[in-house]
């Protein structure tokens, strides 16, 4: 464990029993998780978007694509 933490955590996990620093990873977890869905969320609307209202006389022929 004492190769894994930064000096901070390792003072504070020894003393304060290890809750803050769990917490605080799964905190983060949480955030990182709740923006890639986001993202991911955002990226999916737009793709239907365009294939929904996309004129195609517009759209570039890419080989492998029916129109």
């Amino acid at each position: 464990m004492n190769l894994l933490a930064c000096s901070t955590c390792q003072v504070n996990m020894a003393v304060g029993g290890g809750d803050a620093a769990g917490w605080s990873i799964f905190f983060l977890l949480i955030v990182i998780l709740a923006m890639l869905g986001g993202v991911i969320w955002a990226m999916v609307r737009v793709m239907r978007r365009e294939a929904a209202c996309l004129d195609p006389e517009l759209s570039d022929d890419y080989p492998g694509r029916s129109h």
